[in-house]
């Protein structure tokens, strides 16, 4: 087995730490001359539950041409460890650090002649996870993974003799819808990821649809920890908008996701100029229509979905709040937004939850807003289940981030699409 290795790696895209992996069990190199070292890259997948590590690519393809009758599930084992990239404190909790070996089904080449390790996962499967949920801090962190990986037998190639590899270097964590987004941080210093539509079949101006995450996905600044990552990694609910599907439908849109300095919940007041200026300076700097830009947002941020269209009745041309917060949760204190601010909402809106959400009572939030609304659409869904599965009733984002809302023949996306500021 392969010597453990306390490095950890950098999950940002393309700064991955290097971890050398010697595998002392197989003597034969490559030819029988030189060791033989690949890197290896993580590549992953945001699943409706949220990113999993769904295989890993070893970079044989200088190699030579390998003999993909050759290859099993057996050929390599994989072991994998997630600890939290902060300290937990006695008492606290992390959800979803692990260390185990993952089940490898299936080994294939691909076009570049690269080894790829099919890994086992699925929504609700522990131990592919990329994010751990700290339970004091109500926040998610991207773990520190650790993978090693160990040869059973060695390669069989087309020409030459069966290469073993001596050393693994673990690279990056990839996941291209991810990775479509780039970083930035505004004037005020609130970090945001942008996806940027492709612009060769016109000149026009395009929509902009503005994502605002939960309360998971917030910074935690107390720890300086401010990733710009969680928003795209802990649900779909901006990379739906990134998709070939939404893209056809908006006819190319930005998909812009700022990121919290702590709950939007919190201070949404001093939040909204934020993004307001975030969305302002995109339609300064690129090629934005100012008529169709669309506010879209989950939990806490379908509460600020709604304080946005409160503070700033002229921006938006659209408004979806999935099960948004109205009343203080536990019934303390003043409503977030008042029953007057919702019935002077103008925005064209459509509301979305499940009637078996449990964290926000759709009753006094998301059917009371939708009462008073002028005009607003509502979508109750009994129980969020997609694929089969069944996700706790918070998350109905996931029907809006794969456009099931519908209303007379009409999905959510191509309403939002129609609508003009």
């Amino acid at each position: 087995m392969s010597t453990p290795v306390t490095r950890r790696t950098v999950l940002a895209g393309g700064a991955g730490a290097a971890i050398g992996l010697a595998v002392p069990g197989l003597a034969a190199h490559a030819g029988g001359r030189h060791p033989t070292t690949v890197r290896f890259t993580l590549d992953a997948t945001t699943l409706d539950g949220g990113e999993q590590v769904t295989s890993v690519t070893l970079d044989t393809g200088r190699l030579g041409p390998i003999d993909p009758a050759g290859l099993t599930p057996g050929t390599f084992s994989v072991h994998a460890k997630a600890t939290s990239p902060l300290p937990i404190a006695p008492g606290d909790q992390i959800f979803s650090e692990y260390d185990l070996d993952r089940t490898v089904t299936a080994a294939r080449l691909d076009r570049h002649g690269n080894i790829v390790l099919e890994l086992s996962h699925a929504e609700g499967q522990p131990g592919g996870g990329t994010l751990g949920y700290i339970l004091s801090k109500g926040r998610n962190v991207r773990l520190d993974l650790v993978y090693t990986i160990t040869q059973n037998a060695p390669i069989a190639r087309r020409h030459g003799s069966p290469v073993t590899i001596t050393r693994f270097v673990q690279g990056r964590l990839s996941n291209p819808e991810v990775d479509a987004f780039s970083h930035h941080v505004s004037g005020s210093g609130m970090k945001y990821r942008l996806y940027s539509p492709d612009h060769s079949a016109g000149h026009g101006r395009r929509p902009l649809i503005v994502w605002l995450h939960g309360a998971g996905e917030g910074a935690s600044l107390p720890d300086d920890y401010y990733d710009n990552e969680t928003t795209l990694r802990a649900n779909r609910g901006a990379l739906g908008f990134a998709t070939p599907q939404a893209q056809r439908i908006f006819s190319g849109a930005y998909v812009v996701a700022p990121q919290s300095t702590s709950y939007w919940m919190e201070d949404g007041p001093r939040f909204a100029p934020l993004i307001r200026e975030i969305v302002q300076d995109l339609v300064r700097r690129k090629r934005v229509d100012p008529d169709r830009i669309y506010v879209v947002g989950c939990s806490n941020g379908g509460y600020m979905s709604l304080e946005m269209t409160v503070t700033y009745p002229d921006l938006f041309a659209a408004s979806v709040p999935i099960c948004g917060v109205v009343e203080p949760l536990g019934g303390d204190g003043p409503p977030l937004i008042t029953d007057a601010e919702l019935a002077a909402i103008r925005t064209p809106t459509w509301l979305v939850t499940s009637r078996d959400d449990d964290t926000v009572p759709p009753e006094t939030n998301t059917i009371h807003a939708h009462d008073l609304i002028p005009g607003s659409l509502i979508t109750l869904y009994d129980q969020v289940v997609w694929n089969g599965y069944r996700f706790p009733g918070h998350w109905s984002w996931i029907y809006v981030a794969r456009n099931d809302p519908s209303r007379n023949g009409t999905h959510i996306w191509q309403w939002m699409a129609r609508r003009r500021r």
